[in-house]
């Protein structure tokens, strides 16, 4: 299997940032770590591994990036909208950087973004926001609210990062349609506490037409084990 480490200084952060990339083709998948997590703990987790089949393949082009939640969420010594900020220049980094990089690097025209408990708050509040960009969202016992981290702190950055704010009050016609051409999943645990986050969210795509698929899994199944058998699942070809 191809494996490649990168890094490069992000203008977007004005730091150094890291990924490693796997895979010489297929589907684009951008993953994000839990929190606070690195962009080597999918490889040191084993959800590399749990998709070797598809990477050897050429099904899936793998790309785990960084993450600056130290910086941004559980900063908690900063100024709830400078957290918020924080997160903001991260999702440039991913958007304005990364992808642009990938899209480079593998015309591919399907692109993925997934991760797992906060890694999932990443890639739904991106991949919602940018459904022109993104043509899967897997959200893995997924965080879909952030006001939870700010202790009732709000503001528009905020509000437009927050996935089960800003669809309820989605009205363009062109984001709508593209929302409703994406594949939105929700795997999580009937017995995870964010179980009902993940039920508000699917209700309320629904609510604007957005079809999601909503898959409560037996138990809390928020660890590693279940992550790989749902990442294969729902975006590795492997039942």
């Amino acid at each position: 299997m191809h494996r490649q480490y990168h890094r490069w200084w992000s203008p977007s952060l004005h730091r150094d940032m890291e990924f490693l990339e796997y895979g010489h083709g297929g589907a684009r998948v951008v993953a994000f770590p839990t929190s606070r997590g690195r962009f080597f703990e999918w490889e040191d987790r084993g959800m590399v591994r749990a998709l070797s089949h598809a990477l050897d393949r050429g099904w899936l082009h793998l790309v785990c990036v960084d993450a600056v939640d130290g910086e941004s969420w559980y900063a908690y010594h900063q100024h709830p909208g400078a957290r918020a900020w924080r997160h903001e220049q991260y999702t440039g980094y991913v958007m304005r950087e990364v992808l642009p990089w990938v899209w480079h690097r593998n015309p591919h025209p399907y692109t993925v973004f997934a991760g797992a408990s906060f890694g999932a708050f990443h890639a739904l509040s991106m991949g919602l926001r940018h459904p022109d960009r993104v043509n899967r969202v897997l959200s893995m016992s997924g965080l879909t609210d952030i006001k939870m981290f700010l202790g009732g702190y709000h503001n528009d950055t905020v509000y437009l990062q927050n996935p089960v704010d800003f669809i309820p009050n989605e009205h363009d016609g062109w984001r709508l349609d593209r929302l409703r051409e994406q594949s939105i999943i929700l795997a999580v645990g009937n017995g995870d506490r964010l179980v009902h986050q993940n039920r508000e969210l699917s209700g309320k795509l629904w609510g604007k037409g957005i079809g999601n698929a909503l898959r409560e899994w037996d138990g809390f199944a928020h660890d590693w084990p279940v992550w790989h058998d749902m990442v294969n699942r729902y975006i590795g070809g492997s039942d």
